[in-house]
C-alpha cells in the first residue's frame, strides 16, 4: 500500500517579510511535492505578486492551486488557501498593523486546520513579533501561542546537521534570567529534550549537555552560585532517572572547543546563550523546532527579513530544511509511537521456586 504523502500546512508569515518568496522559491523545485502536498494559509493574489518578482531569477515559478476546501487538496501543487482579504495593501520590508492582522489570520486558520485533522504538521514563516500583537495574540512568539492552543510543555529547539541547542528560558528579559531558572524548571527542560531526542530524532539514548549560567561555569560560587544550587543537582537528579546528562560547561570554552559535537543535544540557560553561537555555526541551514507538544511545527530560524523583502534576495535553505526536518520527525514520531505500544509486561521468574513470579512493572 502506497504511503501518503504527509499534508503540511504553511503559514505566510508577515506579508512585508521575505515568507512568500522563501515559500514559492522552496516550491519551485517540483522534487519537493514528491515527499507532502503543502498547502499555504495565505492569498493566491500576493502569491502570484511574489512570483512576478521571482519571474527575473532563473527559477520556474511555483505551480499553485487555489483551494476553497482544505480537506480537497491537490497533490503535486502548492495548494492556497484563502485566509486574507485579497485586497489587503502589501508593503515589502514595512512594518505595518496590516501584515500583522494577516500574519494572524493565517497562523489562526492553519491551527485550527490542524486542531480538526485536516493537515498533519505545521510549518511557520517569520512574523513580526510586535505587529501581530492583538486581543487574540498576545504571546513573545509562535512558541507560546501553540503551547497556550494545544497544551503541553513546549521547548524550543535550534538545529542542524551538526547542533541542537533548547533553551531552559525564552523570550524574556537578560535581568529576568537568574531568577527565573530553578531546578525544577532545569529537569522540566531536561525531561522534554530528552524525550524529543528520543521520539522525534529517533535516539535512543541521547547525551545532553547541560550550560552553567555564570562565566567559567561560576568558579566555585565565586561568580556566581547558581550552577551549586540549581544546575548541579537538576542534573544528578535526571541521573538518577537514567538520563545521560552532563555538565555544567562554561559556554564559551564549551563552543569554542566545539565540544558541542560529543552530544546529541545541548540545553542553554538563555535565548543569547544558546542562539548566538547556533546562528554562527549554522548559517543559513538552521531549523527552528518547537518539542513538548502533540503536534508537530517548524520554522525557518531567522526572521522578517524586512531589509531585504521584496528584492529577491532571501535565501530559501532554512525554510527547505524545515519541511525536510517536518517529513523526519512526523515518521519518527510516528515509528516510535509503534514501538512502544502495548509493551510486554517484564517479568522475573526466581529460578530457586518455580511458583514464585515477580512483577518488575510495579513501584517498590
Amino acid at each position: 500500500m502506497e504511503e501518503k504523502l504527509i499534508r503540511i500546512g504553511i503559514t505566510q508569515g508577515d506579508i512585508n517579510g521575505i515568507g512568500y518568496e522563501i515559500i514559492l522559491k522552496t516550491f519551485s523545485d517540483p522534487r519537493i511535492f514528491e515527499m507532502c502536498t503543502p498547502i499555504l494559509y495565505g492569498s493566491p493574489k500576493l502569491a502570484a505578486y511574489y512570483n512576478k518578482i521571482l519571474e527575473s531569477s532563473e527559477l520556474q515559478p511555483a505551480e499553485t492551486h487555489s483551494v476553497t476546501d482544505t480537506q480537497r487538496l491537490v497533490s503535486g501543487k502548492l495548494n492556497i488557501f484563502r485566509c486574507i482579504d485579497d485586497s489587503l495593501f502589501v508593503e515589502p520590508g514595512k512594518q505595518t498593523q496590516e501584515g500583522g492582522k494577516a500574519a494572524f489570520m493565517s497562523l489562526e486558520a492553519a491551527v485550527n486546520d490542524l486542531q480538526k485533522g485536516t493537515i498533519d504538521v505545521l510549518l511557520t514563516a517569520p512574523i513580526n513579533k510586535k505587529t501581530i500583537q492583538g486581543a487574540n495574540f498576545d504571546f513573545p512568539g509562535h512558541t507560546e501561542y501553540l503551547e497556550n492552543r494545544f497544551g503541553g510543555k513546549s521547548l524550543m529547539i535550534l538545529l542542524n546537521d551538526s547542533l541542537r541547542v533548547s533553551l531552559v528560558t525564552g523570550h524574556i528579559p537578560l535581568s529576568k534570567v537568574s531568577e527565573s531558572i530553578s531546578k525544577q524548571l532545569v529537569i522540566e527542560k531536561i525531561n522534554i529534550f530528552n524525550q524529543s531526542l528520543i521520539q522525534d530524532f529517533a535516539i535512543p539514548r541521547p547525551r545532553i549537555a547541560v550550560l552553567a549560567l555564570n562565566p567559567h561555569a561560576g568558579d566555585n560560587g565565586f561568580i556566581g552560585d547558581e550552577e551549586e544550587k540549581i544546575i548541579t543537582p537538576a542534573i544528578i537528579e535526571v541521573g538518577k532517572h537514567g538520563i545521560q546528562c552532563f555538565g555544567p560547561y562554561a559556554a564559551d570554552g564549551f563552543f569554542g572547543a566545539r565540544t558541542y559535537l560529543q552530544f546529541d543535544g545541548v540545553l542553554a540557560m538563555y535565548h543569547d546563550q544558546g542562539l548566538a553561537p547556533f546562528k554562527t555555526i549554522a548559517d543559513d541551514d538552521g531549523v527552528n523546532f518547537t518539542a513538548g507538544l502533540p503536534i508537530l511545527r517548524t520554522s525557518p530560524a531567522h526572521g522578517t527579513a524586512f531589509n531585504i523583502a521584496g528584492k529577491n534576495l532571501a535565501n530559501e535553505s532554512s525554510f527547505r530544511h524545515a519541511l525536510y526536518l517536518l517529513c523526519d520527525v512526523y515518521r519518527n514520531r510516528k515509528n516510535h509511537a509503534t514501538a512502544t505500544a502495548n509493551p510486554l509486561v517484564k517479568q522475573y521468574f526466581d529460578r530457586g521456586r518455580d511458583d514464585v513470579k515477580l512483577d518488575l512493572t510495579k513501584e517498590d
